[in-house]
């Protein structure tokens, strides 16, 4: 199947690991001209080589930790100096430090900012240009915690708010030409992930979770979401508007 993807401006937000990087290689490597924003310039400069080394396109990275920095003014510069982008990836998002369901209102906003409300802010300068040309995708990696609302609460929490606004706003621009999703993963382990540190520090409860929890019995990897990403990102899922894909190996 040829997705239509080469050649295409993208933009990942939260590129530097995990399965921020595994979009990021997957676009790369069929072909995109691929922007990635992280904070970690030596993770991103990595990265930047291996997108070159797949396809040596003119791919580029920001350094932003976007918590701090002005998400809103950051998208404005993006377009200024890579131009309006074909697809958005906003891989943004965590359970923080907090897990206290009883927490302050200020850990609840902490959050709901972390997991929805940068997106959310980059969204409002991204998608207008999109829309303006009749084409685009925006793809959120959002969480299968979203839809289980078990684990940390203001992590699930903030990924359900996020799910709602995809679900509205994507069906508000559905006649545009632009195809908001996004995909809901769920146990997927890679070095330095909470799931690979959680193989070493309790194996006997990692087991104890594949087990009774995963019907895969097993972790997903970074390739196996980026996959499924590309595909939303593709001529293909031009009927995909406010979708809510999980890919979590049938988490029970």
């Amino acid at each position: 199947m040829n997705l239509q993807i080469s050649g295409k401006n993208v933009l990942v937000v939260g590129a530097s690991k995990g399965i921020g990087k595994g979009i990021a290689l997957g676009f790369a490597e069929e072909g995109a001209r691929v922007t990635t924003i992280a904070r970690s310039e030596d993770l991103l400069i990595q990265l930047n080589s291996e997108m070159k080394d797949l396809v040596d396109k003119d791919h580029s990275y920001y350094v932003s930790d976007i918590m701090e920095d002005d998400a809103n003014q950051l998208a404005r510069k993006l377009i200024e100096e890579r131009g309006v982008f074909d697809v958005v990836v906003h891989n943004v998002g965590g359970s923080l430090v907090s897990r206290n369901a009883l927490g302050t209102l200020e850990e609840w906003q902490h959050a709901w900012k972390f997991n929805a409300g940068v997106a959310i802010d980059m969204n409002n300068v991204l998608v207008q240009p999109m829309i303006d040309k009749g084409w685009g995708r925006v793809i959120h990696v959002s969480s299968i915690s979203a839809k289980m609302l078990r684990g940390n609460p203001l992590y699930a929490s903030a990924k359900a708010f996020l799910n709602a606004y995809v679900t509205t706003v994507g069906r508000t621009i559905a006649p545009t030409g632009v195809v908001m999703s996004a995909v809901m993963p769920g146990a997927v382990a890679f070095p330095g992930s909470y799931w690979d540190k959680f193989t070493v520090t309790d194996p006997d409860r990692c087991e104890d979770f594949l087990n009774h929890h995963q019907a895969a019995n097993r972790f997903g990897t970074p390739k196996e979401i980026a996959d499924v990403v590309l595909f939303m990102a593709s001529e293909q899922a031009s009927f995909m508007q406010s979708a809510l894909v999980p890919v979590d190996g049938a988490n029970m």
